[in-house]
């Protein structure tokens, strides 16, 4: 599938999701208002109910058609108007039965207006479980009633839960299903990732080995010659390139035995207090002596005073390698590698300083990945797999060490690697 193709369904699927969501919600709030006018409409018809027998109770029931029984004052807070003496307990027991018969369980709480003293009386709180507490609710005064009651629902919650579990249900469901979803699309998408590093990979193995392998051929050949005999310089020549692209495929070779190696086997380290100045010191020089050292100007500015830290000396000494290395294979002009030590936060920051050609801000965490190279389009001008700075952040991890890179401001960039400065 092409990568446009690709994208177009990704983008078809996303906008789908989201109108499945959509339309959802708005369900999900119709459904919900729709429960709301229920309660309200229940809740109304239950208090009416409550009202005509406390009218019946007290033989006023011609009383009736004159009133309006029920106001809501607020979706939670009813008022109810009987014009006539209610008693409590009489009270109580119409509002669980007609509550009940309206199919409206939820707490609620009531109270009674005492026309004597003009006040509510002390509010009763009613649980489902009918349970009987003071009610911590303030019923307000209405100067227009002379007989009434108050209900409050303090958590209608229970009762829309009820209404609305199944819509809860397929909302939880389709939220499953579109992390499922997610899921595979990401999935998919680490795959093609992946399978393009692969390729690149694979296009970069096959220049690295076919260059040596194109050169050893040729210069064998040569050498074949009877006539060569005759050019000892010419046949030195082709022997020193044999030899020198015999060691390019050899070191190709082992990068790869040492990833095949590292993907079965975690690293086993030898940790031991090493001299950071001394250790330094004596990978510049072996540095110096590789092809990559012969062309690059290497500045130490380490603290003269000895630094002693806890590290396996002979992964050490790789990873401070490949990242000289690494300068030196992106840079355009005479390499130039500066390396500091710097105390930050009872940590030390062992930097980097090289004056290549720098990584962007989207390259940064990327580079540390298994056979990723920075892109260059389709020019081969950089050798190598992008194992090294994957060797790199495998061999820190193992240490616990921290490493990141930065961009220099004098073009460039800057690797830090932060380690834990045990004294």
């Amino acid at each position: 599938m092409k990568g446009k193709t690709f994208k177009f369904i990704i983008f078809l699927a996303s906008i789908s999701i989201a109108g499945v969501f959509l339309i959802q919600f708005v369900f999900l709030r119709s459904s919900y208002n729709y429960s709301e006018k229920q309660f309200r409409e229940s809740s109304s018809v239950a208090l009416k109910e409550v009202a005509w027998q406390i009218l019946l109770a007290g033989g006023n029931t011609a009383n009736f058609d004159s009133i309006t029984p029920v106001e809501i004052v607020s979706g939670n807070y009813y008022l109810v108007n009987v014009n006539a003496v209610i008693d409590n307990d009489l009270l109580k027991t119409h509002l669980i039965e007609q509550l009940k018969n309206h199919e409206i369980y939820t707490d609620f709480e009531f109270a009674i207006f005492d026309p004597e003293s003009e006040l509510m009386d002390e509010g009763t709180l009613i649980s489902v479980d009918l349970e009987e507490k003071v009610s911590q609710f303030t019923f307000p005064i209405n100067e227009n009633y002379t007989n009434y009651f108050g209900v409050h629902f303090p958590d209608r919650s229970a009762y829309f839960n009820s209404q609305l579990s199944v819509f809860y249900f397929l909302t939880a469901l389709l939220i499953i299903i579109v992390l499922f979803f997610g899921y595979t699309l990401s999935a998919i998408i680490r795959q093609r990732q992946l399978s393009e590093i692969q390729k690149n990979f694979i296009n970069n193995l096959t220049h690295e080995l076919k260059t040596p392998i194109s050169s050893i051929a040729l210069s064998a050949n040569v050498i074949n010659n009877k006539d060569i005999l005759k050019s000892p310089k010419r046949l030195f020549e082709y022997t020193r390139i044999i030899q020198e692209q015999n060691r390019r495929l050899s070191k190709n070779v082992e990068k790869v035995l040492n990833l095949a190696s590292l993907e079965k086997n975690k690293l086993h380290l030898n940790l031991k207090q090493i001299n950071l100045n001394t250790t330094i010191t004596e990978i510049i020089e072996q540095f110096e002596q590789t092809d990559f050292g012969q062309k690059a100007d290497v500045e130490n500015n380490l603290h003269k005073n000895d630094v002693m830290i806890f590290a396996d000396g002979f992964y050490f000494s790789h990873l401070v390698l490949n990242i000289l290395e690494n300068a030196v294979k992106y840079c355009e002009l005479t390499p130039l590698i500066k390396i500091k030590l710097d105390e930050n936060k009872g940590k030390l920051e062992l930097k980097f300083y090289d004056n290549g050609i720098g990584i962007s801000k989207d390259q940064c965490k990327k580079i540390f990945k298994k056979f990723y190279r920075v892109p260059t389009g389709n020019v081969h001008n950089v050798k190598g797999f992008g194992l090294g700075l994957d060797y790199v952040k495998k061999i820190v991890d193992a240490h616990n060490w921290k490493i990141r890179v930065d961009e220099n401001s004098k073009n460039g960039s800057i690797f830090t690697l932060s380690i834990p400065n045990k004294k």
